[in-house]
């Protein structure tokens, strides 16, 4: 285990092993050098168009032989804040199955690696609230469910919106609701909105908006709270 003190995490101060010695920068963990973990075998147990379910044969951490299951994502992600002229949002509503209830959540969807996440991000505003944007601004890369997953999620922030035709998917059945982007926030505060996606977009959002940070012409209509 490493520790770091707040110094440390502005690139100050060397991290502490965990037996308090310094590190080095240059020996602190990376991507692939120091990697605990040795790959014995894989196995495909499951696969369909968007995931593909693998069971490892590994030596953990620990230096103990097991398993560990993993989901490989054939897709990646975009989520999109979508900020109207009068400095509201708009959320889309769906019944998610694995969950088995009804969620509130910024506009998403998947895309195959070969397309572009702008034009993903640009052709899923379309797809879902029929709106095009003619400025959009990505804020956001996140991996999601890292103990189990490979998922990755690019976000954007969108603004100048026009409306466009709807171009829905045919499985989807969605509902849209326009609201102050204050009140989107009031909304994660209280939990209501609990997709993690559309949590973290938001919350960039709000610290841009707190750092000033904003593209020109949105900081006026999302002033920090």
């Amino acid at each position: 285990m490493y520790f770091c003190d707040r110094h440390e995490v502005q690139g100050v101060v060397p991290a502490l092993a965990h037996d308090g010695r310094r590190k080095d920068k240059a020996s602190m963990p990376n991507d692939k050098a120091d990697n605990p973990w040795t790959t014995l075998s894989v196995t495909d147990r499951f696969e369909d168009p968007f995931i593909r379910v693998e069971e490892h044969a590994v030596v953990n951490a620990a230096g103990e032989p097991g398993g560990y299951g993993v989901v490989r994502f054939k897709k990646r992600g975009v989520g999109i804040v979508p900020i109207d002229e009068q400095g509201r949002t708009l959320l889309v509503g769906q019944w998610r199955y694995p969950l088995g209830r009804y969620l509130w959540e910024i506009p998403e969807g998947g895309h195959d690696p070969a397309e572009a996440p702008l034009d993903a991000a640009r052709r899923e505003l379309r797809e879902e609230i029929a709106f095009v944007a003619n400025s959009c601004s990505e804020i956001l890369s996140m991996d999601m469910s890292t103990a189990l997953t490979d998922e990755r999620v690019t976000c954007f922030l969108a603004w100048n919106l026009r409306m466009d035709r709807p171009d829905p998917d045919p499985q989807e059945v969605l509902a849209v609701r326009r609201l102050s982007f204050a009140d989107a926030i009031e909304l994660v505060w209280r939990s209501e909105i609990r997709d993690a996606l559309s949590i973290a977009a938001l919350l960039k959002v709000q610290l841009m908006a707190t750092r000033d940070e904003l593209p020109a012409g949105l900081a006026a209509l999302l002033p920090p709270r």
